[in-house]
């Protein structure tokens, strides 16, 4: 069984499009405000405390210039450089959903998620512009300190590998078999 394109008229086309933008851009706010809020709540309570929740899990704030995990301290400005031109970029290839054939959840998340920790390094205290650090705060104590925009990051790169065999069979024609 092969997939076969269903002829669209520009109407369909513009509302399909205008769906995806709607989506793109709501992900996109519900990441970086949920993220916003968490940080700002972190940063309220949890100054000279942490907060043990269960097993591992604990809240405990931490300042972090490095890239994700922690990676890269002391290349902040070249992290935030990179982090701007990866937002302008996925931001100009996710709109409109005809130049990335991503579903607009997850790279509303992605996006989300950049913007996120981009806005803690151009706005919380720091060295200047893109001088801040990324607020983290969620820690297993085994893993590297994280947040809601690198849990965002993390779970949309995950389910998108997980969806390539499928969205490559699609974007190619091809049946799906259980060997993809």
């Amino acid at each position: 069984m092969s997939i076969k394109p269903v002829a669209s008229s520009p109407a369909d086309i513009g509302y399909r499009a205008r769906c995806h933008n709607l989506i793109l851009l709501g992900v996109t706010a519900l990441v970086v405000g949920v993220d916003q809020l968490t940080k700002w709540w972190a940063l309220e309570a949890l100054q000279d405390r942490t907060i043990d929740l269960v097993w591992t899990l604990r809240l405990n704030l931490v300042h972090n210039k490095g890239a994700a995990f922690g990676l890269g301290q002391g290349l902040d400005i070249y992290i935030a450089f990179l982090a701007l031109l990866f937002v302008a970029g996925m931001a100009w290839a996710s709109w409109g959903g005809r130049r990335l054939a991503l579903s607009p959840l997850l790279s509303g998340m992605i996006l989300g998620g950049a913007l996120g920790n981009l806005a803690d390094r151009a706005f919380r205290d720091g060295d200047g512009f893109l001088g801040g650090a990324v607020v983290d705060f969620v820690d297993l104590q085994w893993w590297p300190v994280f947040n809601v925009a690198d849990s965002a990051i993390v779970i949309a790169a995950v389910l998108l590998a997980l969806s390539l065999p499928s969205r490559t069979a699609i974007l190619s024609k091809q049946p799906v078999t259980d060997e993809s």
